[in-house]
């Protein structure tokens, strides 16, 4: 019996163990080697895709502030363990940035993560992004106009290095001391933020999406498959039916007279032959 204990303990333990590496490897599955993540205005995190999240390396720096008022909100579209990604953020009354250490070369894809947790009508946070101080990435991002209030919201950016040259969106740059800058930019309407950023080497197939927001591309399939319906419905010839109270075939009352109209000829004809008889 006590070697029976012992080797269920052992098995389990073993079972504990491979679940939890099937686990980690089922979570990182399709995703590609993330390079620098950073969750901004907040510590360290790993969220359920297996990708780890430093603690924002800007508050040692005491660039710009950070905030975790967004937890006061449920955040829509997200994973809940996920969820203080976009709680907490930094954000700056000017224009603000990280550094992304980059080695080697390939394509690459940046995600930035935002969430309105304070506005509640579009027009009243808007700034731009840009890469390595020359490529404006996002332009005019209104964070509450693209998504609502409490809503996660990914930008997704793909570029590529080659032979120490940034490529992004048809631009090139030199690359200096293998570092990307990433800045935001504050416009007119109040200021600059982000909640937290990646960078991974790989395409945007290789990276986590968010699902999509209610409405837009579930909707949109739906939509679509109702108009491809409604024109082969338009296709199939329709069975009209008619309008008003059903009433009695009009030229049911024709039969009769097309009975007796060859009587009365013959009745009309037999007179005059008659005259005619009776004259000879």
């Amino acid at each position: 019996m006590a070697s029976l204990k012992r080797s269920l303990g052992k098995n389990s333990k073993s079972l504990t163990i491979c679940l939890t590496l099937f686990a980690l490897i089922s979570q990182s599955i399709g995703i590609g080697e993330v390079i620098w993540a950073v969750n901004a205005g907040g510590e360290a995190h790993t969220d359920v895709h297996g990708i780890v999240y430093e603690a924002d390396p800007l508050e040692q720096d005491k660039v710009g502030i950070s905030s975790d008022y967004g937890k006061t909100l449920m955040i829509g579209r997200v994973n809940p363990q996920d969820q203080i990604l976009y709680q907490t953020e930094r954000y700056h009354m000017s224009n603000f940035g990280y550094e992304i250490p980059i080695k080697g070369s390939g394509d690459f894809t940046l995600v930035l993560k935002f969430c309105e947790v304070w506005f509640t009508s579009p027009n009243k946070k808007v700034f731009d992004v840009a890469l390595n101080g020359e490529h404006t990435v996002v332009h005019e991002l209104d964070i509450f106009s693209k998504v609502g209030r409490g809503v996660a919201h990914d930008e997704i950016i793909p570029f590529s290095v080659r032979n120490g040259k940034l490529k992004v969106n048809g631009e090139t740059s030199t690359i200096i001391d293998q570092k990307i800058s990433l800045d935001f930019i504050k416009g007119d309407a109040d200021n600059p933020k982000v909640n937290a950023v990646f960078v991974m080497k790989g395409t945007i197939d290789d990276i986590p999406k968010l699902p999509p927001l209610p409405g837009t591309e579930t909707q949109r399939d739906f939509d679509d498959e109702e108009e491809e319906v409604e024109e082969i419905d338009q296709q199939k010839p329709k069975k009209r039916k008619p309008s008003g109270p059903k009433v009695k075939d009009p030229y049911a009352a024709d039969d009769t007279s097309s009975i007796l109209l060859p009587v009365f000829v013959a009745v009309g004809a037999f007179f005059p032959l008659l005259f005619c008889l009776c004259k000879l």
